[in-house]
């Protein structure tokens, strides 16, 4: 059997080497072989040389080239010598299938490595190198690859550790992850308590707001109360004192059932009091329930005064003090008769501005005015607030509190204006031809000139402006009269009795 040519190669390259270097031993052991097959199987080839090994730094690729150029006429020397075949030796034995060639290149120095060879059952050659562990220095590259195993070997060194070093990079940094994700976790449950925190004080503020105006609409709601008890109270420690000085009080009922005849009526029925009445609001409470004219006595007034009680409207007690309803009384009158009051109290009339202003503030009145046209319409404005000051203050008006089934002509723009009339050098009062409290002129003029039909015009008249009876907002207009009129007021918190 043939040498295998692989390893006629490898032995070819080792004797190509140390020809090159001038230095090296070469046993052939092709005798020897054959005597010493049957007792190893395989034979370490071992070569000294004294060759120096390469730097490290040297690459791989430039060793290659030189040993190309080397092997490049190397043929199998079996072929040019039958005398080695395997064949004719003797001693060869064709089934055995491990020839242990061994060579070796030495030196005093190191050791380069080992290689061994086989054959194979199916005929190839296997060529075994045992590189050795060195430091500084490589072995000659006799395959043309050991520098770049060994450099490769070294450089996967090296991946490993920094694989390794990563690996633990990785470890610490996902310890730090887990150790921030539950820090995260501990401060969003802390922001969530907080939130919930925030959210139940603002409720909390929320209800304590809530609770502070439902307190202070109370304790407005009370302080009104408390002035009206003060007010009432003062007024009943008057009325007390002025009992005290007359423990009694003669009034005058007059009935105006149309079946009393004539002489009924020239001598009415006296009736006594226990205590005399300051309004109708006090007839009504004393057992009074008929419209008509009563005296009361008002407790800022020592004297009486005579007044129509409307014990109907509304559930009655209203003390009426101003009413128009056929133009037979004048009413383009001066100061002084505004001040005492004129006319008829079943008929047309103003009560006064002294007695209004007496009954108004004795305590906390409600004024309504009744209106009604030539087409027999009736509206009405309620105003809860109503009173008027006294003369050394022009009885300037005090009105609020709008309400009613006709848009608001008076509050709203004669509030706070002080009363006048043609005598006072007022041209409002001149150019109305009536006493009223006037602004720029008015909205409302209950007290002017009273015009049949309801409709006229300044130009027929020659007039300087509109002075008829008005309410603005009744047709939008200042050029229309009413019908029928009424002022009447009553004790804001007056109740009328539940019918039987």
């Amino acid at each position: 059997m043939r040498p295998p040519l692989l390893l006629t190669a490898v032995l070819l390259a080792l004797w190509t080497v140390a020809l090159v270097t001038g230095d090296y031993t070469y046993t052939d052991t092709h005798q020897d072989r054959a005597d010493d097959s049957n007792t190893d199987g395989h034979r370490d080839t071992q070569s000294d040389s004294g060759i120096d090994m390469p730097p490290k730094d040297i690459l791989p690729e430039t060793q290659t080239d030189s040993h190309r150029d080397t092997q490049t006429d190397i043929h199998d020397p079996y072929d040019q010598h039958p005398d080695t075949n395997p064949d004719s030796h003797p001693n060869s034995h064709p089934d055995v299938h491990e020839h242990p060639d061994s060579h070796r290149i030495s030196s005093g120095l190191m050791q380069c490595g080992e290689y061994s060879n086989e054959v194979l059952p199916n005929g190839q050659c296997r060529v075994t190198a045992t590189l050795p562990q060195l430091q500084h220095q490589r072995c000659p590259d006799m395959f043309r690859c050991t520098d770049e195993v060994s450099y490769w070997l070294q450089e996967n060194q090296e991946r490993k550790q920094q694989l390794q070093d990563l690996q633990e990079t990785i470890s610490q940094l996902q310890e730090e992850l887990r150790s921030h994700r539950h820090r995260i976790k501990v401060l969003e449950l802390q922001g969530e308590e907080r939130n919930n925190v925030n959210e139940s004080l603002e409720e909390r503020f929320r209800v304590l707001e809530l609770q502070y105006a439902e307190a202070d609409s109370l304790l407005h709601t009370h302080s009104s109360i408390l002035f009206d008890l003060q007010t009432q109270v003062r007024n009943l420690t008057m009325t007390v004192e002025r009992i005290k000085r007359n423990p009694g009080c003669m009034i005058n009922i007059v009935r105006t059932s149309p079946l009393l005849s004539a002489q009924e009526a020239l001598h009415p029925e006296v009736q006594h009091v226990r205590n005399c009445p300051i309004d109708c609001a006090s007839l009504y409470y004393n057992g009074v329930y008929r419209s008509g004219v009563y005296t009361v006595v008002p407790s800022l007034s020592s004297h009486p005064v005579e007044v129509y009680c409307d014990m109907d409207t509304e559930g009655g007690g209203w003390t009426v003090f101003q009413r128009r309803q056929d133009g037979k009384v004048n009413f383009n009158r001066g100061w002084q008769d505004y001040k005492e009051g004129f006319g008829e109290l079943r008929s047309e009339y103003w009560l006064g501005n002294e007695h209004i202003h007496h009954l108004s503030t004795q305590g906390d009145y409600s004024l309504r005015i009744d209106l009604e046209d030539w087409t027999h319409h009736h509206k009405h404005a309620f105003y809860q607030s109503f009173s008027i000051e006294d003369e050394e203050n022009h009885y300037r008006l005090h009105v609020s509190g709008y309400s009613g089934t006709v848009e608001d002509s008076f509050s709203w723009y004669h509030d706070k204006q002080d009363f006048s009339t043609p005598d006072t050098g007022d041209i409002c009062a001149e150019i109305s031809h009536a006493g009223w409290w006037y602004h720029q002129c008015f909205y409302a003029n209950l007290n002017g000139v009273y015009y049949k039909g309801g409709r006229y015009s300044s130009k027929a008249k020659t007039l300087l402006g509109p002075d008829g009876v008005v309410w603005y907002s009744w047709k939008d207009s200042d050029y229309y009269s009413l019908r029928k009129t009424s002022m009447m007021i009553r004790p804001r918190t007056f109740r009328p009795r539940l019918s039987p």
